[in-house]
């Protein structure tokens, strides 16, 4: 019996491209509207593209990329640099992630922001603590 693709969710590669086009936009300070008025399409069609669920055709990628004021190659991941780690690119495309590292690279005291830090991880570890307690309660 043959698997139809479509069984399998959207193929890793679509779902990179999309994280690298959210995170420039979002970089940017584009909205999704905006950069759909561009494109010439709604922005639940820019949406489905970010999330893999559409591809993304090599004409409307090179449009993205000059909206993007970057390259093919770097939406795709195919330049060299550090900044082609998934894992990264996954992370900054939770939404919220490029403002607080934003803000977070605003603050010029480095003992504050190493106070950030440590409470952020403080609420991670109390937040992880309440899960296990709701998991060994049940």
């Amino acid at each position: 019996m043959n698997e139809n693709s479509e069984d399998q969710g959207p193929d890793p590669i679509d779902v990179a491209v999309g994280h690298r086009i959210r995170v420039r936009r979002k970089w940017l300070g584009i909205s999704q509207s905006t950069l759909a008025e561009h494109l010439g399409v709604s922005f639940q069609q820019v949406q489905k593209y970010e999330r893999g669920a559409n591809r993304v055709s090599a004409s409307m990628l090179v449009r993205i990329a000059q909206k993007l004021d970057t390259t093919v190659g770097e939406l795709v991941g195919e330049t060299p640099t550090p900044m082609s780690d998934e894992s990264l690119f996954e992370k900054l495309a939770v939404p919220g992630a490029v403002q607080l590292l934003e803000a977070f690279a605003s603050v010029q005291q480095p003992s504050m922001r190493t106070a950030i830090l440590n409470l952020t991880r403080s609420l991670i570890e109390e937040s992880d603590e309440r899960t296990v307690g709701v998991r060994r309660a049940r």
